[in-house]
């Protein structure tokens, strides 16, 4: 990847969740020079373990080549729905950079008091590894796990997307989208054409 590239996209995604059945993902797609130049939108189970299907999903139907990156707003959504950012990468071929904001003392305890006897999802959480703390050039702190390419490299990308705060612009604009569609009042289950798994 040629991170001085002016014509670079990143693809960021992000939820809004409202305890409903689904939870509503939006992905964008947004230029380094911070134009946006494509939208999908996708459906993950509150509570299920499909957001890595509909995130593979969101890529496929968007039938696009000329991304550089997938950017994910946090790697467990929609009630404990526990992303694989690492199939990501490997069935697409374009890197992944998950993002959160908070430190954390991890979700282990959250997720065996409510799925007891889920070890399946309890070590898709595991696989995700520890996360890195870097501070951006807004002296925020971005907390990254990275796939496909080195944690310099991440911290680059998500620095070159951010323009004020701590949320990379490409997923900050991804649940503008995704709240705005929730708020609307469109529920997923009855729109037959977003991705489901």
């Amino acid at each position: 990847m040629h991170l001085p590239k002016k014509g670079l996209r990143v693809l960021g995604i992000a939820e809004s969740f409202t305890g409903r059945e689904y939870s509503t993902l939006a992905g964008v797609v947004m230029r380094k020079d911070l134009r946006i130049d494509g939208f999908v939108m996708g459906t993950a189970r509150v509570g299920g373990m499909d957001a890595t299907e509909t995130i593979l999903d969101m890529v496929r139907s968007l039938k696009r080549r000329d991304l550089n990156a997938i950017m994910i707003s946090g790697c467990v959504i929609a009630w404990f729905n526990v992303i694989d950012p690492a199939r990501i990468f490997s069935e697409t071929g374009f890197p992944v950079i998950a993002v959160s904001y908070e430190e954390s003392s991890g979700l282990e305890t959250e997720i065996r008091a409510h799925f007891p006897g889920d070890d399946a999802r309890l070590d898709a959480y595991h696989r995700l590894g520890d996360r890195d703390a870097v501070p951006m050039h807004t002296g925020q702190t971005l907390f990254i796990r990275s796939w496909g390419l080195s944690a310099a490299d991440a911290v680059w990308l998500c620095n070159d997307f951010l323009y004020e705060g701590s949320v990379p612009e490409p997923v900050r604009v991804a649940r503008l989208c995704a709240r705005a569609h929730t708020r609307a009042g469109h529920h997923p289950a009855d729109e037959p054409d977003y991705p489901k798994s």
